[in-house]
């Protein structure tokens, strides 16, 4: 006989319960190994960048001598510099902290005099009710009535009593903890200003070194004739880095692809949905360089990315200082250059507004350098960015 309809409908749904949690369980497996497959792929990428960087190094320091002194020197200002940075959000999160220390002991300070003021009240009263004796009560002549009630009013009081006495030591070992906790943190702020003034002192020094090889390095220019040719390498090596770095991501697409965001979170625009939209990088005075735009920013500026990507390329290159490449994804990426400090490296995700580093000192009309890609050809800067500036 065959179950009815409805019996059978059942039994499948009973079924497919039953193998619910091993179908979960099969495609939180899938989900693991697609994440960790894309991890490693994105793992490969990174080492690919970071081979073909430490070969473009190499060749531009055969070329030029001059090339490597003036990059190690770059990264020692730009670590010193960072490091200088990171002291100083330090000092500022101290100065947070003990300013909310400062402001829950003015707070509990307020709370204990107010304790005081209702235990003195309390103490005041209980002595008015019986002269502060009970016995005297007992030895007296009023009525059993009232003495009842005076007891039990004494009780209540002398139970009162101890009950905000016990939460008055409780305060005050509180605010004991809060006064120690204020000492501790007014040490460590000491201690913080010392080391930031420290790793000024070593920033400072630096950039003095820096300065010197840069003027030596114009120096061996003779003539314009040889600071154009100059200039014309440098975007020579920028373009080979651009073209290889593109080869590198269009070959790994799929693993170079952002990691998806999380339920509810906006999608990104897309780059090429941005067009005289895109926000700029660092504010100041703007002309036109090479393939870019300089910014003249003041010194220690935040830079920051215009759009949603991954950083493909953070180094020196000659001609352009402390270079940070962003993969943007459809061909394009942006390039910002003249650093004195990089936030990022090879591999990281960053967001829209997120500073990528922190603009040099300008020096004349020089400045904070971007430029914008696509397919690895420059396009004009200035046509996609707002037109706020």
């Amino acid at each position: 006989m065959r179950p009815s309809s409805p019996v059978l409908a059942l039994v499948l749904a009973l079924v497919s319960v039953a193998t619910l949690p091993q179908a979960r369980a099969a495609q939180d497996a899938k989900a693991r190994a697609e994440q960790q497959d894309a991890r490693q792929k994105l793992e490969g990428v990174r080492k690919d960048i970071e081979s073909l960087t430490r070969e473009q190094r190499e060749t531009a320091n055969a070329r030029d001598s001059a090339n490597a002194a003036l990059a190690k020197q770059a990264e020692q200002v730009s670590a010193a510099a960072k490091a200088v940075r990171e002291t100083e959000a330090e000092l500022e999160q101290r100065r947070h902290d003990l300013d909310q220390l400062s402001t829950q002991r003015a707070e509990m300070q307020a709370g204990l005099d107010k304790q005081k003021g209702a235990l003195g009240d309390l103490l005041r009263a209980t002595y008015t009710l019986g002269r502060g004796s009970d016995l005297q009560l007992l030895l007296g002549d009023e009525d059993v009535n009232r003495i009842s009630r005076a007891l039990a009013y004494s009780r209540y009081f002398q139970e009162n009593r101890v009950e905000r006495i016990r939460g008055l030591l409780a305060d005050l070992s509180r605010l004991q903890e809060v006064e120690a906790a204020i000492t501790a943190e007014q040490q460590k702020l000491e201690a913080t200003r010392a080391e930031r003034e420290k790793r000024a002192a070593e920033l400072e020094k630096q950039r003095g070194a820096q300065q010197k090889l840069v003027a030596e390095a114009d120096a061996r220019y003779k003539d314009q004739t040889q600071r154009m040719a100059a200039l014309k390498q440098n975007e020579h090596d920028m373009n080979a880095l651009v073209s290889r770095l593109q080869k590198v991501i269009d070959e790994a697409a799929k693993a170079a692809e952002p990691a998806p965001a999380p339920k509810g979170t906006p999608a990104a625009s897309p780059l090429s949905n941005l067009r005289g939209n895109l926000p700029w990088p660092t504010s100041g005075p703007v002309h036109a360089y090479g393939n870019g735009v300089i910014i003249v920013a003041p010194r220690g500026s935040e830079v920051k990315a215009v759009a949603r990507g991954r950083v493909v390329f953070a180094s020196f290159l000659r001609g352009y200082g402390m270079m940070i490449i962003v993969n943007h994804g459809n061909g394009f990426m942006s390039m910002y250059g003249n650093n004195e400090t990089l936030l990022h490296g090879v591999g990281d995700m960053v967001e829209a507004g997120e500073a990528v580093g922190t603009a040099a000192a300008p020096a004349g009309d020089n400045g904070a350098y971007f430029e914008l890609r696509q397919g690895g050809k420059p396009i004009d800067a200035r046509g996609w960015l707002s037109k706020r500036h």
